[in-house]
């Protein structure tokens, strides 16, 4: 009796393809920033910004392989970058208060943890044009990106649904925005890190990290219902899964 292996090999294809997109993510572009910290000084942060751009791109591009991406999935992913470099340019005038990682999270429940880390990415790289790019644009680019993939992780397994669950993962992406971003700081003095440095860091951003918090959960509130009714709208009209 012959047994058809086709939906065993396109699976082990499929889990193959996201096992290499999280080594991406997780192991890959961390070690590229690792590498521009130590070796180059922060100096080479636009080749570097570049390299995690491209890097992004890949996760996103190897979960739809299988089912042959439309061009409007593309289209959207773009229009959610473009949703979140407008809010960060128009509350630019509050430090702190900013929509990028809800429009990133948003992003991710309706569309997976690698367009989530794909939003978070060009976001940063993008808004920077505006704001200004520099050695800490990695940094940001990984951050944020890192939030929207765990957020898709947990949109993937029931999570995010309730508006509570938002709210908590809105003032966790605050908190270890600054955080993550605080590893910078200290960073940018000499290359090294110092946990006493560190501490102070954090101690001096603890009014960011309070402020971004908040926005988070005020902008994850406000915007996922009605952001995601016309995602779940057009994913349906264009058959997207």
């Amino acid at each position: 009796m012959v047994h058809n292996i086709e939906p065993y090999l396109e699976h082990k294809k499929d889990r193959e393809g996201k096992v290499f997109g999280y080594l991406i993510i997780l192991v890959a572009i961390p070690l590229i920033i690792a590498i521009g910290v130590s070796l180059f000084n922060d100096r080479k942060y636009n080749l570097i910004s570049i390299l995690i751009a491209f890097l992004s791109c890949i996760p996103f591009f190897l979960s739809f392989e299988k089912r042959n991406p439309k061009p409007t999935e593309m289209i959207l992913i773009a229009v959610m970058t473009a949703i979140s470099v407008v809010g960060r340019f128009i509350f630019a005038p509050i430090p702190g208060f900013k929509p990028v990682t809800a429009i990133t999270v948003i992003t991710a429940i309706y569309f997976g943890p690698q367009a989530g880390f794909l939003t978070g990415s060009l976001s940063a790289v993008v808004s920077n044009i505006l704001f200004g790019q520099g050695p800490w644009t990695p940094f940001q680019m990984f951050v944020w990106g890192f939030l929207g993939f765990i957020a898709g992780l947990l949109a993937k397994n029931g999570w995010l649904e309730k508006k509570w669950q938002l709210a908590i993962y809105g003032i966790i992406a605050g908190v270890a925005f600054s955080l993550m971003m605080d590893i910078w700081t200290v960073l940018s003095m000499d290359g090294n890190f110092n946990l006493l440095r560190y501490q102070a860091a954090v101690l001096s951003s603890l009014p960011f990290m309070a402020v971004y918090a908040v926005s988070n959960v005020i902008f994850l509130l406000v915007l996922t219902k009605p952001i995601g009714k016309k995602l779940e709208r057009v994913k349906k009209k264009y058959g997207l899964n």
